[in-house]
């Protein structure tokens, strides 16, 4: 098996991102990664190119560190696309402090929000739904949110609820952006 047919995690991706040097989290750029997927269709081509100019390299490494990248736009996309709405962010898991997941929820906002706001111009939110409207707003107050949190478990409920409120407005704007995909029953349909 392929190393783009993997399934990556956040330690595989900042593996990737050490070995190029860099000591930055995969959380603002995977949040980068879902709004384009969701707001431009980003190619694998130039995916790969902007991960790179993060990283500050011409290229990637080797080929398992591209199949790498490769590999995490791919799941992304097949997440965001897929009927079961299985899409999860890319974000520190239980292995880290509730603090560094919470910063890695608030990296993944801002670049998610950093894509939105450089790409949804007023004509096209006007066309999204109220839902979809509220939530990144929401979204919008998630990027200011104090990251400096004890490991409890009234934070790390909280904390849940915010990362489930993200993944489900991305799952939105995808959905929204992309009639039909996931083929989802509408909840809204009348009833013949």
């Amino acid at each position: 098996m392929s190393l783009i047919d993997e399934r990556q995690d956040f330690s595989d991706i900042a593996d990737v991102f050490l070995l190029h040097g860099s000591m930055q989290s995969p959380a603002f750029l995977d949040g980068r990664l879902c709004g384009l997927l969701a707001l431009r269709d980003v190619t694998a081509q130039a995916w790969l190119e902007e991960v790179c100019i993060s990283l500050g390299v011409e290229q990637p490494r080797d080929p398992a560190s591209a199949e790498r990248l490769l590999g995490w736009r791919r799941q992304t996309l097949e997440a965001l696309s897929a009927s079961d709405l299985n899409y999860s962010a890319l974000l520190p898991d239980e292995l880290f402090s509730l603090a560094e997941q919470a910063q890695g929820l608030k990296e993944w906002t801002l670049g998610f929000m950093e894509v939105v706001d450089e790409v949804a111009d007023d004509s096209l939110r006007e066309r999204w739904s109220q839902t979809l409207r509220e939530a990144i707003e929401d979204l919008e107050g998630l990027g200011q949110m104090e990251t400096d949190i004890d490991d409890s478990s009234e934070n790390e409920n909280d904390l849940f609820a915010l990362t489930e409120h993200a993944r489900m407005a991305a799952m939105l704007l995808y959905t929204e952006q992309h009639p039909g995909k996931p083929q989802v029953e509408q909840t809204d349909a009348p009833v013949h």
